[in-house]
C-alpha cells in the first residue's frame, strides 16, 4: 500500500492502517523523542502522545511536504510542550553571552559517550542544543517554539557547549592518564 493510500485509510480512522503507520514511522520518532526528553520512559510517552495527536490531526495533513517531516514536527512539538508547562527556562541577557565552539575528534571520543553527555544537559540547554545543532533550527525559530527570548536560546545553547567541552575535556583526560 502507498504512502497516499496509508494517509487516507488513517484519515478514515482505520486501525489497520493506523497500526501500520505506527510500525513504519515509530522508531524514526522514538529516537526523536529520545532527543527531547529526560529519559527513555519519557520519551516512550511523548511518542505516545505524538502519535494520538497525528492520528486525531491527520486530516490536516493536506499531501504537501514531507509527512514524516510533518510527524517529526508534531513530535518534537509534543516533548517541548512539556517543558513549556514547567517553564524550565530562564531569561537571560543577551549580552553575556559568550560563544563556545566543540571540537570532536572522532578517535576520542566515543559515540555512546557524546550521546549520554548530550542526554544529561540539563533540560533547558539539552533542548536548545538539539534544536539547534542536531535540527538545525535557527534561534528564531527556537525562541518561538519553546516561547523564550532569541538571547535566551543563544545563551542555552553557549551554556550548553560549555558543559559538552568541559565534559569532553574530562574524559580526553582520563582517557590520557589511562593509558600512561
Amino acid at each position: 500500500m502507498s504512502l497516499k493510500e496509508l494517509i487516507n485509510q488513517c484519515k478514515e480512522k482505520d486501525a489497520n492502517a493506523q497500526s501500520q503507520l505506527y510500525k513504519q514511522y515509530a522508531s524514526k520518532l522514538f529516537s526523536l523523542c529520545l532527543k527531547y526528553s529526560k529519559n527513555y520512559v519519557e520519551a516512550e510517552d511523548n511518542l505516545q502522545d505524538a502519535f494520538v495527536t497525528i492520528f486525531n490531526k491527520i486530516e490536516q495533513y493536506k499531501q504537501k511536504g514531507s509527512f514524516e517531516g510533518w510527524m517529526k514536527r508534531i513530535a518534537i512539538n509534543t516533548a517541548l510542550q512539556r517543558y513549556r508547562q514547567v517553564g524550565v527556562f530562564n531569561i537571560i541577557d543577551e549580552n553575556t553571552i559568550e560563544d563556545v565552539s566543540v571540537e570532536v575528534d572522532n578517535d576520542e571520543v566515543d559515540l555512546d559517550f557524546l550521546l549520554q553527555i548530550i542526554q544529561d544537559l540539563p533540560d533547558r540547554y539539552r533542548l536548545v542544543f538539539n534544536l539547534y545543532v542536531m535540527d538545525g533550527f535557527s534561534h528564531s525559530e527556537i525562541s518561538k517554539m519553546l516561547d523564550i527570548s532569541t538571547g535566551t536560546s543563544k545563551s542555552n545553547l553557549a551554556r550548553a557547549r560549555q558543559i559538552l567541552k568541559q565534559k569532553i575535556e574530562n574524559y580526553k583526560a582520563n582517557l590520557n592518564s589511562q593509558s600512561l
